[in-house]
């Protein structure tokens, strides 16, 4: 797909343009087309480590603690040390095919094969324990299943870091709130999709729905490598010691209270999110843990996959419906409205839960209100952090979020073990939301000493134009 180069005259189409890319009307939703379909098979494959992943670690005996560090608290950890990383190499790569899809091209056969071995452990650790003689088939497994977890991990750290630079350099400003409210609406739908068709059979198909989604996945990204075309890039900045880029990285970065409450969110809602996907499944389903733990729902895991489906379906138009409430009110506002109604919802699912209706009407309510959070998060960053360094606070940020991921699920396993009631994972995910909105609220006040609507400029850049409205003011 090649951007059309837009004529200037009068009656021509109107045009965009993002660096030296410019497209009409139809090259843009071409392009927009082939990220979306990207985004809705990376979030079909994105449920793969947080929802089976955690089943597998329990049918092979693993206990709460070590469930929540393979598959939350391990990912963070390598994230934490990975994404600057990734960020300087992308920023910096020159080539044929631009500075962001090399990466992708790269890391999605790796992908694909963690996938696989995902998806085939079982019958491997079976074969491994008969080749070494092995009695332990379960501990083999869990071994499997964490070399496998390694593998993906770095390969999907860098597909996610990169593709979300990738529709920053080839989305034009003017419409990236429409391309976000899209990318959430489409990420919902991946993940009903998976929910609703596909997590009901995960104890019976588990290698076939390993193999589906890695085949989807990877057919979509060779399609968005093929088609959504880079422009071209400046010239990087000189090459510098190491030392003093870190040194530069940490100063900016993290000198600043004003950025430090802006990460704090970030530490905030993934420690409650990433604990909520781990173990919602067993206070829903029948755990497999009987060490005294307090009863379960009970549900099958086909009625709770359905449930977790019609929950992401549902914040399909709440992500429509935020993005336009997002630019009139500044998505801060919306953000402390919506970290709210998620912590009071978390503590509504603790009190009011009893049976499949009353749990799906909770998770529902919890759901919608997350997508209000959600919707407004991604358009608060662009508001706050400078424009010129914008990829420097960016990996800063994630670097907050990922240390609320890696310790979260360790510390929330520790919980559970020791009231042994899954239940109390909505106290836990309540707590963090609501720590979220004091933190969310302080920052906004914050915000308005510092101008405001009108007259905002991120601290230490100073010289960069105001924020007006949704759109840098020039």
């Amino acid at each position: 797909m090649n951007p059309s180069t837009a004529s200037t005259g009068k009656g021509a189409a109107k045009s965009y343009r993002v660096g030296s890319l410019v497209y009409g009307p139809q090259a843009l939703l071409t392009v927009m087309f082939w990220m979306l379909l990207g985004d809705l098979c990376l979030q079909i494959m994105e449920q793969l480590p947080t929802s089976l992943v955690p089943l597998q670690l329990r049918w092979a005996q693993a206990s709460d603690t070590l469930i929540g560090f393979l598959s939350g608290s391990l990912p963070a950890v390598l994230g934490i040390l990975l994404n600057p990383l990734i960020g300087v190499q992308s920023d910096r790569h020159r080539g044929k095919m631009g500075r962001r899809r090399p990466f992708l091209l790269a890391a999605t056969p790796l992908v694909m094969v963690a996938l696989v071995g995902l998806g085939l452990a079982q019958p491997i650790s079976t074969i491994l324990a008969k080749w070494t003689g092995a009695t332990a088939v379960a501990s083999l497994q869990i071994g499997w299943i964490g070399g496998c977890m390694m593998i993906f991990i770095v390969a999907n750290t860098y597909i996610m870091q990169v593709y979300q630079f990738l529709f920053v350099d080839v989305i034009p400003a003017e419409v990236m709130g429409k391309f976000v409210g899209c990318y959430r609406a489409v990420g919902a739908l991946g993940a009903f999709v998976f929910h609703r068709f596909m997590f009901g059979k995960a104890e019976t198909h588990t290698e076939w729905i390993y193999i589906i989604s890695a085949l989807l996945y990877a057919l979509s990204f060779f399609l968005l490598v093929w088609r959504v075309q880079e422009g071209t890039y400046p010239t990087p900045p000189p090459k510098t010691t190491i030392r003093k880029m870190a040194h530069t990285y940490f100063t900016e970065c993290f000198s600043k209270v004003f950025y430090l409450k802006t990460y704090s969110l970030a530490f905030c809602f993934w420690s409650a999110i990433v604990p909520l996907w781990t173990f919602l499944v067993f206070f829903g389903t029948k755990p497999g843990q009987d060490l005294g733990y307090a009863p379960t729902l009970g549900l099958s895991l086909e009625a709770f996959g359905k449930v977790r489906g019609w929950c992401s379906l549902i914040q399909v138009p709440i992500f429509f419906l935020v993005g336009p409430l997002v630019d009139r009110f500044h998505p801060l506002r919306i953000g402390i409205v919506g970290m709210l109604l998620s912590s009071l919802t978390f503590f509504g699912n603790f009190f009011f839960v009893r049976d499949q209706g009353t749990f799906t009407f909770w998770l529902i309510l919890n759901f919608m209100a997350q997508a209000v959070y959600m919707g407004a998060y991604l358009a608060i960053l662009p508001r706050l952090l400078p424009r010129t360094h914008y990829g420097q606070f960016f990996t800063a940020n994630q670097i907050f979020g990922f240390l609320g991921v890696a310790l979260a699920p360790v510390l929330s396993g520790w919980l559970l073990e020791t009231v042994k009631d899954y239940r109390y994972i909505y106290v836990w995910c309540g707590g963090c939301t609501f720590a979220g909105f004091v933190m969310c609220f302080f920052l906004y006040r914050e915000w308005l000493v510092r101008g405001g609507d009108q007259g905002y400029r991120p601290p230490g850049f100073e010289n960069e134009s105001p924020t007006l409205g949704g759109v840098a003011a020039h």
